[in-house]
């Protein structure tokens, strides 16, 4: 697809999900979870999260209504969501559970790869993924019946690809199909996957030991022994704001948290009802994180975290 956003729409639109229909989604997550929903002409249901940012199972059961058609758990950075306890309450109440993976490609929960736990799974493909097309995304099932209708939904509703002529089109579907640039740069980048997936789980562990001492942080959990993967690194301070400042200051890219997605005009609400994302959202800060970076590079930037908290 041309996008994860593109990859969730089309999956939500492959199980018959649209208006009328709602859909549960974290509020701590890219903006273009929710927005996908919206898309498909449903309406998304935030609940809150847990300690590790990934969707809370318990305000997962108190939002469902008789118009809850699917759950999108989010694998936050690559952490996986509690996957057990969503696909026991998804089984209870006949839902659909379509995974954004966007942030967790090769990574594992239990020895099962992330994104094949549900019904769906969608990964990304954008800048600053494991491998990138420069936009792009891809969504993987199981299911041979919910294959067919995402090849027609990327494809004008075409079964197969045509010539644009003489086609027949079975369904109302889009233009959402991968250029043949785009594959080839994606399908380029799988001879250094291993190579990457490696580096990230190298870079998680140089920040584990360089930060060990630094008591005002939290290193948001990374399941490294069961092969989860980090795409980046991230950290939990309540000096989240000084400390991205003063790391800037001496030429060290972070990248602040998003904004829970019920702070955003679109989807506006009160924060007493999502009390965890309200919290952790202002204290969470992704660590730099390039595949480039080297053992020396990490430790640099651990020393500036320690300088800032003596000072």
């Amino acid at each position: 697809a041309t996008s994860c956003t593109a990859a969730l729409f089309m999956c939500l639109k492959s199980f018959g999900i649209g208006h009328g229909d709602e859909v549960i989604v974290p509020d701590m997550t890219f903006i273009a979870t929710a927005n996908a929903v919206d898309m498909a002409g449903a309406t998304p249901i935030l609940v809150d999260v847990k300690e590790d940012l990934t969707i809370d199972p318990e305000s997962i059961k108190k939002a469902i209504t008789k118009k809850t058609k699917a759950i999108i758990p989010v694998h936050v950075t690559g952490r996986a969501a509690d996957m057990e306890a969503i696909m026991k309450i998804a089984k209870e109440h006949n839902l659909i559970v379509i995974e954004d993976a966007a942030e967790a490609l090769l990574s594992k929960h239990k020895g099962k790869y992330l994104g094949t736990w549900g019904d769906a799974g969608c990964f990304s493909f954008s800048p600053n993924k494991t491998i990138t097309t420069g936009q792009g995304g891809i969504s993987v099932t199981n299911d041979d019946n919910i294959a067919n209708n995402l090849r027609m939904l990327k494809d004008q509703g075409r079964p197969v690809r045509g010539n644009g002529g003489n086609d027949i089109h079975h369904i109302r579907g889009y233009n959402f199909k991968f250029t043949n640039l785009q594959a080839a740069v994606g399908l380029g980048q799988l001879h250094y996957l291993e190579a990457r997936v490696k580096k990230m789980r190298e870079i998680y562990k140089w920040y584990k030991e360089g930060l060990k001492s630094v008591n005002e942080i939290k290193l948001y959990p990374c399941d490294l022994e069961n092969d989860a993967v980090p795409q980046w690194t991230d950290i939990q301070t309540d000096k989240r704001d000084e400390l991205e400042k003063y790391l800037k200051d001496n030429n060290i890219e972070t990248r602040k948290y998003w904004h829970p997605i019920h702070t955003q005009a679109p989807y506006k609400q009160n924060d007493k009802n999502f009390p965890n994302s309200t919290r952790l959202s202002g204290k969470s800060l992704w660590l730099s994180s390039a595949f480039t970076l080297t053992e020396e590079d990490i430790n640099t930037v651990c020393e500036k975290i320690k300088e800032f908290f003596r000072k």
